[in-house]
């Protein structure tokens, strides 16, 4: 079975939701190894896109699914926000160490 391009988005939206549900348990090293996978999705999304185009039936899916990305994400910058701060601060306070 040949997958459709559609499936590469259902994928992705599948693997931002584990990205989701580990931010939500703030497992840090999980939200990045979702990441990346989500990143290697996307690259055979973009090379799969480049010779095929999204059948006409399949755009509204599109769309929907590219909404609940767009919500997972966000979602996820929220709760990253604090992590992200924390990280910061310990890199200013190391950088203040050195000086």
């Amino acid at each position: 079975m040949q997958d459709r391009l559609l499936d590469y988005y259902k994928a992705i939206e599948a693997a931002s939701l584990q990205m989701l549900e580990a931010a939500r348990r703030e497992d840090w090293d999980d939200v990045v190894r979702c990441e990346g996978a989500c990143a290697v999705l996307i690259e055979q999304l973009r090379f799969r896109g480049r010779s095929e185009e999204l059948p006409r039936e399949d755009r509204v899916e599109k769309t929907r699914i590219m909404q609940r990305i767009l919500r997972n994400d966000a979602e996820i910058r929220v709760l990253a926000e604090p992590w992200l701060n924390d990280v910061a601060n310990l890199f200013e306070g190391s950088l203040q160490m050195i000086h």
